[in-house]
């Protein structure tokens, strides 16, 4: 890193994985007052998986660092605030992003705001993304949230609810390196995790199957898989376990070896349906336009809606061209091409015209 910290002090998230703990050595090198941190959070007890030896591997990491090391518990916010958010919103048929509400209210919220309690100048985090700061003329500074190094491991889909607080006090330290610079610092540092593979799912799932998990909370219930004409070709186990652009989670009954793949383009979550249909450029159930809900931007003000933007409404999805346009209190976004596989609940994010830096975004409704 090129900054130093001085006497300033900062809580590291310590998740037990390779990127905060390499963020943490870094800090600590460049000077900084570092204190690793443990965020406990919710757990299923009907998950085996999800007794993992994480919060093993953050102290004992913390411990080969030489710094102190802390545990917050925050699993019944969690709880309440991620997965009970996310079994509502498939119960309602959409399809929700929890990664973005456990960074808005665990990770960016309760997190920053016991470590600030506690002394702390900053957070930082593992994620791969950046920040910069401009200075206005009358010496306002303001955050910007960038894109990271690594285009392949990029997270900032997920922190387009940070603010300008947020942002001012947490630093990125992986940001700007590649995943494999990452790994070879680990081995430089003599980290224990230095070998440890990348989790794959949510960070209270695990890599269990979320169908799996979804049922302990909402009940399987047969229903009919219908083609373009409405007539019946299949069945599927319930509609709420399905999302736009899925291929998977439902059977065919009338098909032959030659049929192409089906993918998920409609849904009523009420009578229990789903739509499906072969995959074709201009894809039924494609849209050209999406209103948003709880829109954030990180500037504080709605981009301007005279300018070409670059968007994503699913994570490593390609950034694809799109304009603005204000509707009332709310905005819609407006794809230069239509889209499809554009699922409500999901997350749209709103980029610069280069894709570069992150804007903010919303829900779509």
């Amino acid at each position: 890193m090129k900054v130093t910290g001085g006497d300033k002090k900062v809580f590291v998230g310590m998740s037990g994985g390779v990127d905060s703990s390499v963020a943490a050595a870094l800090l600590k090198e460049a000077g900084y007052d570092v204190t690793g941190v443990f965020i406990r959070v919710w757990k299923p007890d009907f998950i085996e998986c999800a007794k993992t030896d994480d919060e093993s591997m953050a102290r004992r990491t913390a411990a080969h660092l030489g710094i102190p090391f802390l545990v917050f518990d925050f699993a019944e916010e969690y709880k309440r605030e991620v997965v009970d958010y996310m079994v509502r919103e498939y119960k309602a048929g959409r399809t929700p992003n929890p990664d973005v509400m456990c960074n808005k209210h665990i990770k960016f919220g309760l997190f920053l705001q016991k470590a600030r309690e506690m002394g702390a100048d900053f957070i930082a985090t593992g994620h791969y993304a950046r920040k910069s700061e401009i200075r206005n003329p009358k010496s306002k500074i303001s955050y910007l949230l960038h894109t990271a190094k690594d285009k392949n491991k990029d997270q900032s889909y997920f922190l387009w609810t940070l603010g300008q607080e947020q942002l001012r006090r947490t630093l990125f330290p992986v940001g700007g390196m590649e995943k494999s610079e990452v790994r070879k610092l680990a081995k430089k540092f003599g980290l224990p995790n230095a070998e440890r593979r990348d989790s794959q799912g949510l960070c209270f799932v695990g890599e269990f199957p979320m169908r799996e998990f979804l049922r302990h909370f909402i009940p399987l219930r047969r229903g009919d898989v219908l083609n373009e004409a409405g007539e019946v070709v299949g069945h599927h186990d319930g509609a709420f376990y399905l999302t736009i652009g899925q291929r998977h989670g439902f059977i065919l009954t009338k098909k032959t070896p030659h049929d192409e793949p089906h993918y998920v383009v409609g849904k009523d979550a009420k009578a229990n349906t789903v739509t499906v249909s072969a995959r074709t450029p201009e894809m039924p159930g494609s849209v050209s336009e999406v209103a948003l809900e709880n829109e954030h931007f990180i500037s504080g003000a709605i981009p301007g809606a005279d300018k070409t933007y670059r968007v994503r409404y699913r994570y490593r999805q390609p950034l694809v061209e799109a304009g603005i346009k204000k509707q009332g209190l709310g905005i819609s976004v407006c794809f230069k091409a239509s889209q499809s596989g554009v699922a409500p609940g999901q997350s749209l994010v709103i980029y610069d015209k280069n894709g570069e830096e992150c804007l903010g975004g919303g829900i779509i409704r």
